[in-house]
């Protein structure tokens, strides 16, 4: 059976500074701390964590959602990449961030801990410091 699962943080940034870092290389590599390959683009291809994530931007809606196929090197030849959908909703004291993760093959890895400790915690700590 496939896995999915959501996630929502609250970051104290504008909706459009969390859209354009996600889908920028060099911010990218910097809120998360592994090299990211970006681009921001519908079709653009990406890699993050230093090659061990991959996929393409699916469709973009400025500031406010982004839609990519999504898959690790843990994943077999044979599996479909997953699905993930981030929203982005502006708040009073920043935005809320729900982040979507569809179609995860059987027997991977706990992606839900692995964007808490490898994408959220960080960007916390990133964007608090600009």
């Amino acid at each position: 059976m496939k896995g999915s699962f959501q996630l929502k943080e609250i970051f104290t940034i504008e909706p459009s500074v969390f859209f354009h870092a996600w889908l920028n290389s060099q911010e990218h590599s910097l809120m998360t701390g592994g090299e990211a390959i970006c681009g921001n683009n519908v079709g653009d291809e990406f890699t993050a964590w230093d090659g061990y994530i991959s996929g393409k931007n699916i469709s973009l809606i400025l500031d406010q959602e982004i839609n990519q196929s999504w898959r690790t090197s843990e994943f077999k030849d044979s599996d479909e990449d997953s699905e993930l959908s981030i929203r982005i909703i502006e708040i009073p004291e920043g935005c809320e961030v729900i982040l979507s993760h569809k179609n995860i093959p059987e027997g991977q890895a706990d992606y839900k801990q692995g964007w808490i400790d490898h994408y959220f915690n960080p960007m916390k700590t990133y964007f608090h410091s600009k």
